[in-house]
């Protein structure tokens, strides 16, 4: 029976939940060598989009990790995409919070400047808050 008690504690000390906030801080065309002018930008936490500037405040255990999108597209006939991912250990998340960049590439796909890139720079803060 002890045996069987301590078992069980060691489980739920290992699985403790904390609360994390997550803004979406900015997305920001960095360079664009002929790509376009008109972009629809987007970024993700767990798959829900978020609008920029927005927060989300998710309750994970601490074995959790939390993933996150940036997407860019040009926006004409022929649309251009690119898109980046990035996983955080919950573990790794603390009370200071840190931000996270991620670099999201375009890549024209038609015409006289096909080939030519756009970089945009996405910014997620990151911050436990229990």
């Amino acid at each position: 029976m002890l045996v069987l008690m301590f078992a069980a504690q060691t489980v739920t000390a290992a699985s403790t939940t904390s609360k994390i906030k997550i803004t979406f801080v900015s997305a920001n065309l960095t360079e664009n060598n002929h790509v376009g002018n008109e972009w629809w930008t987007g970024g993700f936490i767990n798959g829900k989009e978020v609008a920029e500037g927005a927060s989300v405040t998710l309750n994970v255990k601490s074995t959790d990790t939390i993933k996150l999108r940036a997407e860019a597209q040009e926006q004409d006939k022929y649309p251009d995409d690119g898109q980046a991912n990035a996983s955080v250990k919950v573990s790794s998340v603390t009370k200071a919070g840190s931000n996270k960049t991620m670099t999201v590439n375009v890549v024209e796909n038609r015409g006289r400047y096909s080939g030519n890139t756009a970089k945009w720079s996405f910014t997620f803060r990151i911050q436990k808050i229990s």
